[in-house]
């Protein structure tokens, strides 16, 4: 039988195929000579994200170089509240910064800028066009939580503590800034459909920060409703949920989303997420990325591990979370290899 044209929008379907199709998180970025020496001619992060020509290179580097069976869009999660009229802006080597921080003011205060999001859109059909036929092209958003907490501190942290305080104190606040961020996401996934995205994945980085009843009510139920919204816009369009730290909520987050394809983060044990999660299920994931890092014996190791656990049933390859800045591009070989022998 001759394999799918579109190997991974296969898998997102549900499809099992000897190949697996393999793309990782982070694929366009730091470890990559090409995309350092394009930042440090453009500048800084923001700078090349809206930069539609730079960006629209960036996905493509890793297309170039590995033959991924995914193309990622090469942009940020923090583009939604950009758009819904926070300022945004990257310090070097600290991170997103956010003003104003919505624990000292008002959602209603600001002045939303939907054009922020043009840019973005100019490079998805950038990329389209240059893609080979047999790639995927994905598009992302952060989903509500992950964003919301970025927008409440004005940052990142290590326990998003501000906007779980804010989720429990005043959650009527808490709430409009999530129901913004949905609505704004649906908007956005669909302006990178329309430019050419074939499947979408939402980034739940921090949703394993949360007690079970905040979790169904900050990332499934939010989730759920983005979920419908673009199937309704989008019928076609699989949609990946990746709760990060999610743990065994997997399942009822899996139950209770529509989500097409579930990511799972390294610490999920893909033994218990092949028995735990539906059969039907299409599941990507989850190498260690400091397996990746650390290579040879290890590597394989792990990737036997994943392949075996997920054996006849629908899979995609990937990380657990996105690739390490330090990771030798022989590493990456060594997986292709791995994956596709």
């Amino acid at each position: 039988m001759p394999a799918p044209p579109k190997p991974l929008l296969h898998a997102l379907k549900g499809g099992i195929d000897k190949r697996k199709p393999i793309w990782l998180m982070r694929q366009a970025g730091r470890y990559l000579p090409e995309y350092r020496a394009l930042r440090a001619e453009k500048g800084g992060f923001l700078e090349l994200a809206t930069d539609s020509e730079a960006a629209a290179e960036i996905t493509l580097q890793p297309i170039r170089r590995f033959g991924f069976d995914g193309a990622i869009l090469f942009s940020d999660i923090l583009i939604v509240p950009y758009a819904l009229g926070q300022e945004l802006r990257f310090e070097e080597g600290e991170g997103p910064r956010l003003s104003p921080p919505l624990a000292d003011a008002a959602l209603a205060a600001l002045e939303r800028v939907p054009a922020r999001l043009e840019p973005i859109y100019r490079t998805v059909e950038k990329v389209k066009e240059a893609l080979p036929e047999t790639t995927v092209l994905l598009g992302f958003a952060g989903s509500p939580w992950t964003v919301a907490t970025y927008m409440v501190a004005g940052r990142g942290s290590r326990d998003q503590a501000e906007a779980r305080l804010m989720a429990y104190s005043d959650p009527g606040a808490f709430a409009a800034i999530v129901e913004a961020v949905a609505a704004m996401t649906v908007d956005y996934l669909s302006g990178q459909i329309r430019a050419g995205a074939e499947a979408v994945q939402l980034f739940d980085s921090w949703s394993g920060s949360l007690a079970p009843d905040q979790f169904e009510r900050w990332v499934i139920a939010p989730t759920a409703r983005i979920v419908a919204a673009l199937k309704e816009r989008h019928p076609d369009v699989p949609i990946i949920g990746f709760p990060k730290g999610a743990g065994a909520k997997l399942v009822a987050y899996a139950q209770q989303t529509g989500i097409d394809a579930l990511g799972l983060d390294e610490t999920v044990d893909p033994a218990w997420a092949a028995r735990a999660l539906p059969e039907s299920l299409p599941l990507q994931g989850n190498l260690d990325p400091l397996a990746l890092l650390a290579g040879g014996a290890a590597l394989e190791k792990a990737v036997g591990r994943i392949l075996s656990s997920f054996e006849g049933r629908p899979h995609i390859f990937n990380l657990g979370h996105g690739i390490i800045k330090e990771t030798p591009i022989a590493h990456v070989e060594q997986l292709l290899a791995l994956v596709r022998r």
